[in-house]
């Protein structure tokens, strides 16, 4: 039952992803019409450890897993970047992207991280307005993939 002063809402946690839950992450999902935007959680942790410097956490609402980010430093000093990041179909529109965002550049100020990058592939339901409505802002960069370049001061 949600306490009186918290309104309902869940408190938001990242966590790391151990072997007693792997298989829960990798099975949250996202909508169909989604699924051109972010690649599956598994593949996601499979590349991470070819990867030097990424790191992945569960995206927890209270003690129900809902979703996973992964970020990794850049060339450049002090500035993140935010890989992949999602969550699940049953749990959108709740506010746990902006929460969960919230704690992940909390934990990079934290680490010493000013900024972070992320980019997205453009599109009719694609994540672009989400990341502006939480201060990201479009550069003039272009990955090789074609996806668009954001940013946002930590």
């Amino acid at each position: 039952m949600a306490n009186w002063f918290n309104q309902g809402m869940s408190v938001i946690t990242l966590r790391e992803i151990t072997a007693a839950t792997v298989r829960v992450i990798c099975a949250l999902d996202i909508k169909e019409d989604q699924k051109r935007f972010v690649a599956p959680n598994a593949l996601s942790i499979a590349q991470a450890y070819f990867e030097r410097g990424a790191t992945f956490r569960a995206v927890y609402a209270d003690e129900v897993p809902v979703g996973f980010v992964m970020w990794k430093p850049t060339d450049e000093a002090e500035v993140a970047y935010l890989w992949r990041f999602m969550i699940d179909r049953n749990h959108q529109k709740m506010g746990h992207a902006k929460q969960a965002i919230t704690q992940l550049i909390n934990l990079l100020r934290d680490a010493g991280y000013r900024r972070i990058q992320t980019s997205v592939v453009l599109g009719d339901g694609g994540p672009l307005d989400f990341y502006r409505s939480i201060g990201f802002v479009e550069t003039d960069a272009t990955l090789a993939n074609g996806e668009r370049v954001l940013t946002r001061s930590l």
